[in-house]
């Protein structure tokens, strides 16, 4: 039997005195001390030869010279075999055998250089390095030659050439010990070498090597597996034979054949010890390290085989020394390696035999198992629960009622999978106690079939589950494993109508209302064949045999429902819930059977009950299933279709002219109006606009009643809401009617002109509307304006539909304002301030969600026609600006707002972002007044908004190059704008937008915020740069960004002002190199700034600002003293980075006044160098001050918003291994050129290929809390 996982310590492994491995060399070392042996003095076999004779004999000698000679080829035949996947394995591995008959040293040659080439390794052991040379530094050697420039290696390079590679090695690893299992695997050789190589292999630090050797190890462990339990079947079956003869008689005995028996037992018992000893090395020495390995992939490799050990010689492994690398590998890190653990559980559990042996490991993990149902990775979810309902199918004792409540809410699912995985943990635990029918006794039916209970029993769980707008989803999660209980109609229809049996007792109301939802829910189920809405992906093609029960579904459904409906409408005619999922039955029959089923008599009836129904409801939702079942009955295809058509315009007819009666009535009354009146018109108004969604009402001229109603309302001012929104709703459904039949193309020109006059009469309607001082009036006029707006913009032309341009309809100024007016007054307001939640519910969380939903399709509609160009796209400045404010109830539709206009027009875009940054610097000017302080709440909060804009750009600086430049121009024009409210030599009015336009500045490339920096310098003065007051530091801050950022487009503001006093001392220390600056310029190309150039060539303007002093010259200056010169004026740059700027007449100076101007300005330089000393450490300490203020007030804003760093594009995705000071795992989530291998940094190769027998941290694999706690 094997040994415990731990080895004993008196454990040895020895072998004979003239064996090559000894337990003092190669074989100890390669395990490190690891792996011990223990010989079984079998005189009968072969020993190994000795060092010196290895490579001896003609024959096998001028082979292995061949094999130099011919460059590897010889070797090369076993991987080429495995590399093609030739099916022919079998046949490969007997070569093998033959020639290791031969001469086993130079097959296992072949063999230890299969592995490597398997391994990616271009190196070749050579037979000089087998005879002479230990394993690590055979290892070592193939670690140097190994080929650094690619990181793909057999087992994970893609393609089809290696598709089926990693199952061919495994195959061969398979046949191998197959083919060798009755004679060379015990031969102390073969397999010891094989064993040691594998090891040292497995413990390397490059990741292809410990990969496959991991692999091959694994599956040598399976192979031999196989040949123990082989061994210990035959140990039974010879056990047994000597047994029964030595209970023969004496006269009758042979005592012959119970010497070979006990001869062959004692064999078999060897060759098991034997087996064991391999074993034992191989998982000491490999899985016992290699399942907590820093790959997942390797993890994932040991925990699957170990699963395959215990499934199939579970007396040997099944037992807690190895269940419990299972338990404690659930918590891995990584998904796939919990999966493995799972599958191989699920193997385990299946085999009820083997339920005893588990239960231990069951009361120990069960917890964990639990937990994994809600596991982030579906896969593991999805695993986990069906391996709790195989541990509920071998016992129903192990789960708490909480456990299995953990699982029944999953049935609720938005992930299919996991869904259906509930499904059936649910059926088999509710559904799985059926009352058996007796034999030969005649199918119950009805109330009285054995599905009653359960169908009662699935009413019950919906009901509890208080999830009951869900259904649907309960439905298809129970259709795979329970569609024969749910497509038992006949039962459901029996409950609703038939008088309960003597002493059952009977449904009440919430279940019937239950049990119909239901039953809808599986008819459509049924007869669609495809999940609910949010569950699936697509619609996938469906096979012959699914078409084939949809058809017979529905044509059983149709002859059950066709009689039954008429009598379930009768019955529940007064119950709108009721009534309103019975009416949706119709739209999934088959029209046909009405026809071809004699049911005509019952189609009269279900239109009687419809009509009887649409006199007695007002309610919308009533109203519009009734609607829907004609427009379903309506079908011009079917023979029925006549006498449908006749039923709904004898109900149109009467409906119509009752309205038209009702309204002259009501117009005449005015005021005098009763609520009788009122109420009977409202009533008819509903119903006319539920049939005009669903139905062309063109014929009956509603546009004119309808509009003299809004006119009237208008004029009075008292028209009740209700009827002015539902008037509303159906003027719209007339417009849109029109032109569904001008769409067409059928239509007259004369059509055409009244639909045009009709729509924008409609339109002017609405917008006299948006005044009116009721909130749900205005709320309807403004979404149908939206939806107005949007249908009859420029798009409508578009797909050959060019007739239609006479209806295009672009809004004027006015009715934009007021459509933004609507928006800022009624969305963007605090939820107390909501005059939506009446009757004192403002309190009730339901409403305020109700009212938040409500406002949330109000913004999206406006910001629908901000992206289709139909309202000016600056006007999304004032709805931008509440980003910050409205984050959490508005932050997704802003953010995707911008995303689709910035993929309209980038520039556009970034003009409207620093227009709405320019609007809120304005409210709080006019709050706060001028003198306000930088660090007040009100200044970062829109400091942090422009943060969060830049992070929106993203991280590709060529595609928003050209917007980012835009919107530092309309900043700085908008900063030096205003003149100094304190007079001449104060600073501008909105100076301090600098501060908030740095955010910005690391989007720049490196060349343009030169040019950025230049076309501020047109702006500013000499005595501007001078200037060195607290209310000048949003200049000083911003032009830092500019330029200490030139050479580090990631450097933050602050950061470049807070190290300025370090930067001018060592700017001081040296010396300027003219030479270096001018080269260094010349390797800027001017076409490197074209893009940015063109556009401030096409919009710079000379500033409205002091102009700058004469004697300041550009035209001579040494370029690299104008770099160091930063408090200038005007900072001179090379002549190519001069080119775009086209700079004012008065700087073309002459010659001779360049000479005098620079002696002037040297003087000037040397005061200022001066200056600067003198004040470098009070104004670090100033900008430090500053700094930390601002930061501390950023958190402090970040922290009371809650916002979360989300704006920023993700440069890598998140990996949940993360060794610490390794780059394995970090080379698992990026996908580099290179090669990946784990290699810790040295300073030599050699010291680099060292073997090291764990370099990994386990803490970086599992949670904290499983390392070092006893399982069991």
């Amino acid at each position: 039997m094997i040994a415990a996982p731990e080895i004993p310590s008196e454990y040895v492994y020895t072998h004979d005195t003239d064996t090559r491995f000894s337990s003092d060399t190669d074989f100890s070392e390669d395990l490190d001390g690891r792996i011990a042996g223990s010989a079984k003095g079998k005189g009968g076999k072969k020993g190994k030869k000795a060092a010196g004779e290895k490579g001896k004999g003609g024959k096998g000698a001028g082979r292995l010279n061949g094999h130099h000679q011919e460059n590897g080829m010889e070797n090369m035949m076993l991987f080429e075999v495995v590399k093609l996947g030739r099916s022919a394995m079998q046949s490969v591995v007997d070569d093998w055998i033959e020639s290791y008959k031969h001469d086993r040293d130079v097959a296992l040659l072949d063999l230890i250089n299969f592995f490597i080439q398997c391994s990616g390794c271009k190196g070749v052991v050579s037979g000089e390095m087998f005879r002479n040379m230990q394993n690590s530094e055979i290892i070592r050697r193939m670690t140097e030659e190994f080929d650094e420039d690619s990181g793909d290696y057999p087992l994970t390079i893609a393609g089809p050439q290696w598709k089926k590679f990693k199952s061919s090695f495994c195959e061969f690893i398979a046949v191998l010990v197959r083919q060798c299992q009755y004679s060379i695997i015990y031969d102390e050789y073969m397999m010891d070498t094989v064993i040691s190589l594998l090891t040292g292999l497995s413990d390397s630090q490059v990741r292809a090597f410990r990969h496959t050797s991991t692999l091959a190890a694994m599956k040598l462990m399976t192979a031999l597996v196989n040949v123990a339990l082989n061994l210990s079947i035959n140990m039974d079956n010879t056990q047994r034979q000597y047994e029964a003869e030595r209970n023969k008689m004496v006269a009758k005995r042979a005592n012959d054949r119970l010497e070979l028996l006990l001869q062959k037992r004692k064999e078999l018992q060897e060759n098991q010890d034997e087996i064991e000893n391999m074993m034992n090395a191989i998982f000491k020495g490999v899985f016992v390290h290699r399942y907590r390995d820093s790959i997942a992939e390797i993890r994932a490799i040991c925990i699957e085989e170990i699963g395959v050990w215990m499934k199939l010689y579970s007396d040997a492994f099944l037992n807690d020394s190895y269940l419990k690398y299972v338990g404690w590998t659930m918590h891995d890190k990584q998904g796939e390696v919990r999966l493995k653990c799972l599958t191989a559980l699920q193997g385990l559990y299946y085999n009820r035999e083997l339920n005893a042996r588990l239960e231990l490991f069951t009361s120990r993990f069960k917890d964990r198992i639990v937990s994994m149902t809600l596991d982030k990775e579906y896969d593991v979810a999805v695993q986990a629960i069906k391996l709790l309902t195989l541990v509920l199918n071998s016992t129903d004792e192990v789960l708490t009622p909480e456990d299995c409540e953990s699982v029944y809410h999953l049935v609720y699912s938005a992930h299919r999978p996991v869904a259906i995985a509930a499904g059936e943990f649910l059926f088999k635990k509710l559904f799985s106690q059926r009352e058996p029918e007796e034999e030969g006794a005649p199918r119950r039916r009805g109330r009285q079939s054995p599905n009653a209970n359960l169908i009662k029993t699935t009413v019950f769980f919906f009901l509890e589950s208080e999830l009951h707008e869900h259904a649907a989803y309960l439905v298809d999660s129970l259709w795979e494993c329970g569609a024969e209980l749910l497509k038992d109609w006949e039962c459901m229809i029996s409950l609703l109508l038939d008088d309960p049996l003597p002493g059952e007792e009977a449904l009440t109301d919430r279940q019937e209302t239950a049990l119909i939802e239901i039953m809808l829910c599986t008819v459509r189920q049924a007869a669609e064949c495809h999940p609910p809405v949010g569950r699936g992906t697509g619609k996938r093609v469906m096979t012959a045999k699914e078409k084939k029960t949809q058809l017979d579904d529905r044509t059983r459904m149709t002859e059950l429902f066709a009689v039954a409906l008429p009598p379930l409408l009768a019955k529940y005619a007064v119950d709108a819930e009721k009534v309103t999922n019975l009416l949706q039955l119709p739209q999934f029959f088959d029209l046909e059977i009405y026809t071809t089923g004699r049911l005509e008599k019952h189609l009269e009836s279900l239109l009687r009950q419809i009509r009887e129904i649409v006199e007695k409801h007002t309610d919308t939702e009533v109203l519009e299933a009734c609607s829907k079942t004609y427009h379903a009955l309506c079908n011009e295809e079917f023979t029925i279709f006549n006498r449908v058509d006749i039923a709904r315009s004898q109900l149109l007819d009467e409906l119509v002219d009752k309205f038209n009666r009702l309204l002259e009535d009501f117009l005449q009354e005015g005021e005098d109006a009763d609520e009788d009146d009122t109420y009977q018109v409202l009533s008819t108004l509903k119903r006319i606009t539920a049939f005009h969604n669903a139905h062309d009402l063109s014929g009956w001229d509603l546009f004119t009643s309808n509009f003299k109603l809004l006119n009237t309302g208008i004029e009075n001012g008292d028209m009740p809401e209700q009827i002015v929104i539902h008037s509303l709703q159906c003027t719209h459904y007339v417009i849109l009617w029109h032109l569904a039949k001008s769409s067409e193309g059928s239509s007259r020109k004369d059509d055409m002109v009244t639909l045009r006059k009709q729509m924008r009469a409609f339109c002017m309607m609405c917008q006299r509307y948006l005044t009116n001082v009721n909130t749900a009036v205005k709320e309807q006029a403004f979404t149908i304006l939206c939806d107005l707006l949007l249908i009859f913009s420029h798009q409508m032309v578009s797909g050959g539909r060019e007739h239609l341009e006479p209806l295009v309809y672009s809004p004027e100024d006015s009715l934009q304002s007021e459509l933004l007016s609507f928006i800022l007054n009624h969305v963007f307001i605090d939820q107390d301030d909501d005059s939506n939640s009446t009757d004192g519910q403002q309190d009730d969380e339901a409403v305020k969600i109700e009212a938040l939903h409500k406002r949330r399709n109000l913004l999206a509609a406006y910001c629908k026609l901000i992206i289709y160009c139909v309202v000016d796209m600056k006007t999304g400045a004032d709805i931008f600006k509440q980003y910050m404010r409205y984050y959490n109830d508005y932050g997704d539709i802003i953010k995707e707002t911008m995303s689709k206009t910035r993929q309209i027009d980038k520039i556009q875009c970034a003009k409207t972002l620093i227009l709405s940054l320019q609007q809120l610097f304005n409210e709080m000017l006019s709050e706060l007044g001028h003198g306000f302080d930088r660090s007040s709440s009100a200044f970062c909060g829109i400091k942090e908004l422009a943060r969060r804009f830049s992070l929106t750009f993203g991280l590709d600086q060529v595609k928003t190059r050209d917007a980012i430049a835009m919107l530092h121009k309309d900043g700085i024009e908008f900063a030096f704008k205003d003149p100094s409210p304190s007079g001449e030599g104060g600073p501008p009015l909105n100076l301090a937008f600098l501060d908030i336009l740095s955010e910005f500045s690391s989007k720049l490339m490196r060349q343009d915020k030169r040019t950025v920096h230049m076309y501020l310098e047109r702006f500013m003065t000499f005595q501007m740069a001078l200037q060195r007051e607290d209310c000048w530091l949003p200049l000083i801050s911003y032009r830092n960004s500019l330029q200490a950022g030139g050479d580090d487009d990631t450097m933050s503001v602050m950061s470049g002002y807070s190290s300025r006093g370090s930067s001018i001392r060592s700017k001081k220390s040296k010396p300027p190199s003219v030479t270096a600056g001018t080269s260094a310029a010349k390797r800027k190309l001017p076409e490197e700034e074209s893009s940015s150039s063109e556009v401030w060539q096409q919009s710079m303007q000379t500033p409205v600002m002091l102009p700058s002093p004469h004697l300041t010259s550009t035209a001579m200056r040494d370029p690299k003293r104008g770099r160091e010169d930063s408090f200038m004026g005007v900072y001179p740059l090379p002549h190519d980075q001069q080119q775009p700027i086209q700079l004012p007449q008065h700087h073309q100076q002459t010659p001779q006044h360049h000479q005098t101007s620079m002696d002037y300005n040297s003087q000037v330089t040397w005061m200022l160098a001066q200056r600067q000393q003198e004040e470098a450490r009070q104004q670090q300490e100033r900008a430090m001050n500053y700094a930390k203020l601002r930061t501390n007030l950023q958190h402090a804003i970040r922290r009371g918003t809650g916002l979360m760093e989300e704006d920023e594009e993700p440069i890598v995705e998140d990996v949940m291994m993360s060794s610490e000071g390794r780059m394995d795992d970090l080379n698992e989530g990026m996908d580099f050129d290179t090669m990946d291998i784990d290699l810790p940094p040295s300073k030599n190769r050699r010291e680099r290929s060292e073997l090291k027998p764990d370099y990994f941290d386990p803490a970086s694999i599992m949670d904290e809390s499983v390392l070092g706690v006893s399982m069991f």
